[in-house]
């Protein structure tokens, strides 16, 4: 099988190793089929059980920390949510272009205008397994599956330019893709994107370094570069590596602080903010920066 040919599959016994970035898909709608189900649910996505699957749960289960991780996805996914719709809604933009996209479903479960353009890339396998499994269900809005592998830069170019001009303002979206690709790959794919003078705001998840680094130590690395998904994008600039490549950064939403806002925070949160007065500075500080970002970059 080649890497633009990645599938996945929803039966568990495959044990606690992600085999392949595709099956990070899984894992993610998992908790998002959690987080439906509950009654005081920050977002409802019905379709995410099926799209999960047992494979989904049992990644969630056995993967370090996998359990913990919910209110992470959670929080991310709800202020993606949230400001997607705020810029439609301000008629900023006319079309999402989300790279990366797994088993997202936004078409299909957000309050979308009917004319609405979306336009959803990522590898055949993942696109033909969400095609099978939400069989039979319409999207909201106008939506557009491209099976392409980012990799190819003259394919995703050519991509590029049909959607910049079909469409006059763009929202460019990269939710749990960018930790998975290399330094250099981001800097292709911000160069690449930047060329498109319709592409205004880039959406995106932004993991930090200590947090990078954190999650290697713990040793959560290993269950996902068993496979060929292995971590490795978390700048130590932040949001302002982007810059260069003409991109400034519009919003920066802490997804700590943004738990608290959403009560969805990390396990025992409240124990961390009792013992934080009494650590030192330079603790402080390093605790601080176990965090990720939703970034709000525009086209500048």
């Amino acid at each position: 099988m080649t890497k633009d040919d990645v599938g996945i599959s929803d039966p568990a016994g495959e044990g606690p190793n992600i085999k392949n970035v595709s099956e990070t898909a899984l894992w993610v709608a998992y908790y998002r089929a959690v987080e439906t189900r509950r009654r005081d649910a920050l977002f409802h996505d019905p379709y995410a059980g099926v799209l999960a699957g047992e494979r989904g749960e049992e990644i969630a289960r056995t993967i370090p920390y996998g359990k913990n991780s919910a209110w992470s996805m959670t929080v991310r996914t709800c202020l993606l949510d949230e400001m997607i719709l705020q810029l439609i809604g301000e008629e900023k933009v006319d079309a999402v272009l989300n790279l990366g996209a797994g088993l997202d479903t936004r078409p299909y479960r957000l309050p979308l205008p009917a004319s609405f353009n979306w336009i959803e890339v990522d590898l055949p396998g993942i696109l033909a397994y969400k095609e099978e499994k939400l069989a039979g269900v319409k999207p909201v809005c106008k939506l557009q599956s491209v099976s392409l592998n980012l990799a190819d830069a003259v394919g995703a170019q050519t991509l590029f330019a049909e959607v910049n001009a079909r469409n006059a303002g763009v929202l460019v979206l990269s939710e749990g893709l960018l930790a998975w690709l290399s330094r250099e790959d981001v800097e292709a794919l911000a160069k690449s994107l930047h060329e498109q003078a319709n592409f205004t705001w880039w959406l995106m998840d932004l993991m930090t370094a200590a947090l990078s680094r954190w999650l290697a130590q713990a040793g959560w690395s290993k269950a996902t570069e068993a496979g060929d998904a292995k971590m490795q994008f978390a700048p130590e600039e932040g949001p302002d590596f982007f810059a260069p490549y003409g991109w400034k950064v519009a919003e920066t939403r802490s997804m700590g602080l943004e738990a608290r806002r959403l009560h969805r925070e990390m396990p025992l949160a409240w124990l961390w903010r009792l013992l934080m007065p009494l650590a030192s500075r330079e603790k402080r500080e390093m605790y601080r920066q176990l965090d990720s970002d939703v970034v709000l970059l525009t086209h500048s």
